[in-house]
Order: structure tokens, then sequence, then C-alpha cells
């Protein structure tokens, strides 16, 4: 038996990764599974960041989540939600930067350098001293927009019609990845142990009343979204 430094986890970025990835099973396997569609899934990263998009721009309260000033951009800001369009320039700079980020994980490679971008994706959606902006997404949303980028790339990978093996391998590669990027999501929302117990309780609620949590709603929009692809082509 493996023995697991709890405090670690919490303190050490890579021995966190570590634990993850190892509990996930993600390794080698995957990466070569990524690699082995890559050049098939980086024509739809388009239609991924559209998607993503039109999806967040149905909410005020993820909508308004881009009404300040992006870090890295030089253009004039919108002054209210109606303004904010989805071609206003600062949006087409927030797709670039969801494009890059695809693309990346598409192309690796998966070493110490991808693990600190992952890490960063994170940092700058979080409201943390060493950041520049004042952006602070909360974990519910991005947690729901996590989802919502593995199921549309289900959709996605679903439509190139790969051989079966090909495909499962795929999908599942591609879901370790994301729920390893969840985990840096929330290493910045969960600082310590008693606020770990504190979201864990609250899941425990959310079950024991049989609400409807994220992870279902993804895979109830599945086939909508692979639907939706479909129709971009």
């Amino acid at each position: 038996m493996q023995h697991i430094d709890s405090d670690k986890l919490y303190s050490d970025s890579k021995y966190r990764f570590d634990y993850v990835a190892g509990f996930m099973d993600f390794g080698q396997d995957d990466i070569d599974a990524i690699k082995a569609v890559a050049d098939k899934v980086k024509p739809l990263a388009p239609v991924v960041v559209d998607a993503v998009y039109e999806k967040l721009f149905k909410y005020d309260v993820t909508k308004k989540h881009f009404l300040p000033k992006n870090e890295g951009f030089e253009g004039k800001t919108a002054n209210s939600l109606e303004e904010l369009t989805l071609d206003h320039p600062q949006i087409k700079f927030r797709k670039d930067f969801l494009s890059k980020y695809l693309n990346k994980l598409l192309s690796g490679p998966y070493d110490e350098r991808m693990l600190r971008y992952l890490d960063w994706v994170a940092k700058i959606h979080t409201d943390t001293p060493e950041k520049k902006s004042k952006i602070n997404v909360d974990y519910i949303h991005i947690n729901a927009l996590l989802g919502y980028v593995e199921t549309t790339l289900v959709g996605g990978i679903h439509s190139l019609n790969l051989d079966k093996e090909t495909e499962l391998k795929a999908l599942a590669a591609f879901n370790k990845l994301l729920w390893i990027q969840n985990d840096y999501f929330a290493k910045y929302y969960m600082r310590d142990h008693s606020a770990a117990q504190e979201v864990a309780s609250a899941a425990s609620g959310c079950l024991s009343q049989q609400w409807l949590c994220p992870a279902a709603a993804g895979a109830a929009i599945g086939g909508v979204i692979a639907w939706y692809l479909a129709q971009r082509q």
C-alpha cells in the first residue's frame, strides 16, 4: 500500500499532480491516445470554442465575468452586458486564448512546463494575490464549464468516425486530462482540509436531496452537443 502525505497534497503541486494522475491511471498510453487523434481533433477547435462562448453568453452570471478588462487585452471594454457581443474585440481575444489552450492540450508535450501551464490557467481565473487582473470566477461556473467542454469534445470525437478502440482510448484520455485540469482549479478554491471537508459535506447534501448535479447534466446534453457539432460542420 502506497503512503500519501495528506498535507503535502495541499502544499506541493507536483506531488498533487502525481497523486491525481496516478489515481486515475493517466500515463503514457493516454498521451499516445491524444497524439493519435490530435490532427483530426484540431479542426474541431473553432467549433468547440464557439459552442462554449454561446453557452457562457446564455447566463448573466457567467457573461458578467467578461466585462472586466482581461489581462493582456489592450482594446476598449464593453460598458454593459447588452453591449458585450460575441464578436466584441475582447471576446475575440478570449476565444483566441481558449483556442490556444485546446491546441496546447492536443500538441503537448506533457512535461513539467505543461503542468505549470495547467496550473497557470487555473490561477488566472481566481483572485489570487500574485495575479494582476481581478477576474474571479466562482468554482460552480468553472466546474460546469469543464463539464460542457468535455461533452462537446465527446460529440466532436464521436463525429470523426474513428475505429472503436481509437475512439474509446481518446475519450478516456481526454476525460482524465480535463479532470486533472479541474483539480488544478479546485486547488485554488480549497486551500486546506477544512475547506475540502465543507465542499464534501455540501456534495453529500446534494446527493441526499437528489438535486441535479453537474455531471448528470453534462451526460444529459452529450447527445445534443454531438448533434450540434454535426450541424455546424
